[in-house]
């Protein structure tokens, strides 16, 4: 009787112990957990900052808030006060984290409506991803090359053959419009078994969201780009008027690898 009063005793005691320790770790994982995210402050856009709006005018339309270290960038500001006598080179939009790059000096900028439109040309705007708008790096003032990318009818003697050309060449870049870059989430911390030495795949932020790009174009590239961007797919090159020009081609399957 007395061996099972102690063996029953000697059982809760090992649940209680049992129960604390699960508690601690559990804890324990949550500090982890935030000490893992490192939360740091940093400018966030709350509200559409026009390109050319002195940082002195910024205030009203930024916040700071707290991101997890892996969603800053290396570039993320989180304070104007290095930043004062510049100007947005771009429209800011709600929800982009507030970067270096986007503030520069007021004669550097180039707003919208300050490029000259070359007469005889006209603008045409369409949206496209940015891994297919050289990052999202792009800006007025730019010029670019259009590639067209037909699945078939590409070329008459082989009309099911997939082809790709360089269709449009140095088409200067009048306007670039930003989606609103969605709100940064928690990354969950690392598990136990992960390599310490692995890379952090989110050590270098990507670009989300499409682009609204607006080019100046002769009325026949218009059509080409209304056409490849209704029937086809695009995909852009920053190409500078001084850029190489080996004359047009036609890309098909057995091109790629001569």
């Amino acid at each position: 009787m007395k061996s099972r009063l102690l063996a029953g005793a000697a059982a809760v005691v090992l649940a209680l112990v049992g129960a604390m320790l699960v508690i601690s770790y559990a804890q324990g994982a949550d500090q982890r957990a935030v000490k893992d995210l490192e939360p740091v402050d940093v400018l966030v856009v709350n509200s559409a900052i026009p390109a050319g709006t002195p940082v002195e005018s910024m205030a009203a339309s930024l916040t700071t808030e707290q991101v997890p270290a892996s969603a800053v960038t290396g570039s993320s500001l989180k304070s104007l006060d290095a930043s004062k006598g510049k100007v947005a080179a771009v429209d800011l939009v709600p929800g982009e984290q507030l970067v270096s790059e986007r503030l520069v000096a007021p004669e550097d900028v180039k707003v919208g409506g300050s490029i000259k439109i070359p007469a005889g040309l006209q603008e045409v705007s369409f949206q496209l991803e940015p891994d297919r708008v050289v990052g999202g790096r792009l800006a007025p003032g730019d010029h670019v090359g259009v590639f067209v990318n037909l699945n078939k009818g590409g070329q008459d003697d082989k009309p099911d053959a997939e082809t790709t050309k360089l269709t449009v060449r140095k088409a200067l870049v009048t306007a670039v419009q930003r989606a609103p870059e969605p709100a940064a989430t928690a990354q969950p911390a690392p598990t136990a078994s992960a390599d310490p030495n692995a890379a952090d795949p989110q050590d270098t932020t990507l670009p989300t969201g499409s682009l609204m790009l607006t080019v100046a174009v002769s009325d026949v590239d218009a059509a080409k780009i209304v056409f490849a961007a209704e029937y086809a797919k695009m995909w852009l090159s920053k190409e500078p008027t001084n850029a190489k020009d080996s004359g047009p081609r036609i890309i098909q399957r057995s091109e790629v690898y001569k």
